[in-house]
């Protein structure tokens, strides 16, 4: 017999749909509702500060007191170079100094016996002046027996022998005291020549012991280049992509390893351009790192750069050549972390994500 009852309606798939629709609809707003206040982004990287450990002069490296991933504190030895020749230098640098330091007590003999050459001479000024006070008495005398003579010649009171002697006495006192004055003259003369020669001889000590200052800026300068030799560890840290050898000869700058400051670390997120509108220096930060999936680290935002990372690229893009076509910019910003955990080290080059709160 026909069966003419109506077909029950199974509304079942409806609301199983009606249910995914309403669940999709909850979580899609929710998340709308999320990104208002909050902006995230995959492309973000653990940063930290990496020391190169460069030598300051080329040679040979005799000694390594490093291995890679050890741990160096700062000032620990790292490297050693072969220093001989610049001992050698230190060496020649300390006989220059004896030698300047010689030198110059040289010099000092020499305005000693200046200075008594300047006196000797001056006595023999004053000498000279006395000589002449007495070749002036002397013709004054012989110029009184002249006069006195010359009377008594006329008178026939004297002889004419008489006279020519008192004339020759005169004469010669004349003479005497000419000579005496030319002597003083010359004297003076070597007087004038000592003192120039005794202040030449004083310069020559500030010659020599500049000489001395020189050669102990020589010696200091020796002093540090050895120091060189020797290559201290700049930071505290971890030994990282280590490349010298005992034998190899490294130029100076040479990259020989790298010091990786594991306590000083930081996050570098690069957010598009469009992202950037709310966002600020001092916002929280919520960050999940791949190596520790289950953890979340809380930070905030320390500085935003102040141009977009194509700019520092090797070759920026010029937009003013070719076709254009517009790509969207990002922008790295600055995350530290305000939770550190010892427990959970990070290190530099590791993934994060990161959300930001915007509002």
């Amino acid at each position: 017999m026909e069966n003419n009852q109506p077909k029950k309606r199974n509304f079942v798939p409806l609301i199983i749909i009606g249910t995914l629709l309403c669940v999709g609809g909850y979580f899609g707003y929710k998340h709308y509702e999320h990104g208002l206040h909050y902006e995230n982004t995959e492309n973000a990287q653990v940063e930290g500060n990496i020391s190169p450990v460069l030598p300051r002069m080329a040679g040979y490296v005799v000694e390594i007191n490093a291995k890679e991933n050890q741990m160096v504190k700062r000032g620990d030895v790292l490297v050693k170079l072969d220093n001989r020749e610049l001992q050698v230098k230190v060496e020649q640098a300390e006989a220059a100094i004896q030698t300047a330091v010689a030198n110059v007590k040289l010099v000092e003999a020499g305005v000693s016996t200046a200075g008594a050459n300047v006196s000797t001479v001056a006595a023999n000024v004053e000498t000279s002046k006395e000589g002449i006070e007495a070749a002036q008495v002397r013709l004054d005398k012989a110029q009184l027996e002249y006069n006195r003579y010359a009377k008594l010649l006329s008178e026939k009171s004297a002889t004419q022998s008489q006279f020519d002697n008192v004339d020759a006495e005169k004469k010669t006192a004349n003479v005497q005291l000419a000579i005496t004055k030319r002597q003083l003259e010359s004297t003076r003369q070597q007087l004038n020549a000592a003192k120039v020669q005794t202040g030449a001889t004083k310069q020559q000590i500030a010659v020599a012991k500049a000489g001395i200052a020189q050669r102990q800026a020589d010696l200091e300068m020796a002093k540090l280049q050895l120091t060189y030799s020797v290559i201290y560890a700049p930071a505290t840290g971890k030994i990282s992509k280590k490349n010298v050898q005992t034998g190899q000869y490294v130029q100076a700058g040479q990259s020989l390893m790298n010091i990786v400051i594991d306590e000083d670390v930081w996050v570098v997120a690069n957010f598009k351009e469009t992202q950037m509108g709310k966002m600020k220096e001092g916002q929280a930060v919520k960050v999940k790192i791949d190596m520790y999936p289950d953890i979340e680290f809380e930070g905030k935002v320390e500085s935003i750069s102040g141009a977009t990372g194509a700019k520092f690229a090797l070759l920026p893009p010029d937009n003013a050549s070719g076709n254009f076509v517009k790509v969207v910019q990002r922008i790295p910003v600055k995350i530290l972390f305000t939770n550190p955990n010892p427990k959970y080290p990070l290190r530099a080059g590791m993934n994060v994500d990161v959300e930001v709160k915007v509002d």
